[in-house]
């Protein structure tokens, strides 16, 4: 996988949450996305950068528009510092929750995207890569 274009953006306050979002919809259409799949990968990033501000205490999204043979993608890594997450099991089950959320966050975003990726422990953060191809 060969990215063509990539960057990092901090993550620190809902506002943060927001402008990340747009930033990732611009990249979503430069890969030449659906308007669906836009909104599914738009949808997911929200979810883990909230993730990322609220339980993390903030962090940073890296993206990149990568190439994988013929088809192109947007890729995005969140990073924080945060607590980590004890039972990434656990967390990866729809209705749970650790805070007053859905508990749709960490499953909902990987129903989203085409490749989803989790690592996190506690006391050594949490790292969640994601990939929507076109």
């Amino acid at each position: 996988m060969s990215s063509i274009r990539n960057g990092t953006f901090a993550i620190r306050s809902e506002q943060d949450v927001v402008l990340g979002r747009q930033a990732v919809r611009k990249l979503a259409q430069e890969c030449g996305l659906r308007l669906v799949d836009q909104t599914k990968l738009v949808t997911a990033v929200s979810e883990l950068a909230r993730n990322a501000v609220i339980y993390g205490g903030g962090g940073d999204m890296d993206w990149a528009i990568v190439e994988e043979g013929a088809r192109k993608g947007v890729q995005v890594v969140f990073r924080d510092n945060g607590p980590g997450i004890a039972d990434i099991k656990q967390a990866m089950t729809d209705g749970w929750t650790s805070g007053t959320g859905l508990g749709l966050g960490l499953a909902g975003a990987k129903r989203l995207v085409d490749q989803f990726d989790i690592q996190s422990a506690p006391g050594q953060g949490t790292r969640v890569t994601i990939t929507k191809w076109n």
